[in-house]
């Protein structure tokens, strides 16, 4: 029976109390969940909202930091698919208060994945929630097809290179959006096969230009605001825009009579794991992916643990690639 005290990470939802480091015991995990030694977790931006309790997904503060992370099972249910030793990752039990900043983490059963031989702990750490959101997205809500030309949004963000990387797997042509010299080259480095600089020039143009006048297939938008308004200009007749984040802090104002007239489709996306062995069947095509060198964690920054409130107040407009954590 394991029963272990260890230190996290608790935000309290008030920038004045801010982040606490906590001891707190860990206990056996309960069924359809995975206890593990963290040695590494992955950032982003729904990192600020927690910290400043307005994370919609959550309940009242205080709670655990970090949604997704890597490490070894110390400790598994009866009829578990995993075994004490394995080396995983994971999406966290954050949504029950319980982070991946932490010695300790509790995983989703069903959204875990034993990590694919010569993927690095940094990698690991920040591979689940990129891209669980991207296969949301490219496959199971707005799915894109061989031959396609796929945008992106943000495409320097950690979500976003995982869509660039997952759209050119699936056989997509991928238009990088990005803001600067330093994205746009970390963009054509993750699977862009072009990169369009929404700070500088006409993006519409641009966009035109590489499709030559047909438009694109499908928005991927974590981004939203004015950038996800002027890519939506861009849009081909029956196109699709799927709707997966906020990060300029405002969703993508969308026109219904616009919609109509030039008929393309907004999609909403949310990872929410499905029925046990489809959701099992899902990461393991990922892992398969990763395997075979297709897709590969964007890593970026890698932070110490008690770096993990300054690298979360960083979160609002990051560097180029997926910010992870080192733990052990």
């Amino acid at each position: 029976m394991f029963s272990g005290r260890a230190w996290r990470l608790v935000a309290f939802g008030d920038p004045e109390e801010g982040i606490e480091l906590q001891e707190t015991v860990w206990a056996e995990p309960p069924p359809g969940q995975l206890l593990i030694r963290v040695r590494t977790a992955g950032a982003g931006f729904p990192d600020v909202l927690m910290a400043a309790g307005r994370f919609p997904l959550l309940g009242a503060p205080p709670f655990g930091l970090g949604e997704e992370a890597a490490g070894e099972v110390v400790a598994v249910p009866p009829g578990s698919r995993f075994a004490v030793g394995d080396r995983v990752a994971g999406i966290t039990a954050f949504l029950e208060g319980w982070g991946g900043y932490a010695e300790y983490a509790y995983l989703r059963e069903h959204s875990t994945v034993r990590i694919p031989p010569g993927m690095t702990d940094e990698q690991a750490g920040g591979f689940p929630i990129g891209f669980r959101t991207a296969y949301a997205a490219l496959v199971e809500r707005a799915p894109v097809e061989p031959g396609q030309t796929l945008l992106v949004l943000g495409a320097a963000g950690s979500t976003g290179a995982a869509a660039l990387q997952l759209g050119r797997a699936l056989g997509a042509t991928t238009i990088a959006v990005a803001g600067g010299p330093e994205k746009l080259a970390f963009c054509a480095r993750h699977g862009a096969d072009h990169v369009v600089d929404h700070r500088a020039g006409d993006m519409t143009a641009r966009i035109d230009a590489i499709t030559q006048g047909r438009g694109v297939d499908l928005v991927y938008d974590p981004v939203g605001g004015a950038t996800a308004a002027t890519a939506l200009r861009s849009i081909a007749p029956r196109g699709r825009i799927a709707v997966v984040g906020l990060a300029s802090g405002s969703p993508v104002p969308l026109d219904p009579m616009d919609m109509l007239l030039r008929n393309y489709t907004a999609v909403g996306v949310l990872a929410t794991p499905g029925e046990p062995a489809a959701e099992a069947a899902v990461w393991d095509r990922l892992a398969d992916l990763a395997a075979r060198g297709e897709i590969t964690t964007p890593v970026g920054a890698v932070h110490g643990f008690h770096d993990v409130p300054r690298m979360i107040a960083a979160q609002a407009a990051p560097g180029p690639g997926k910010s992870v954590v080192r733990v052990a």
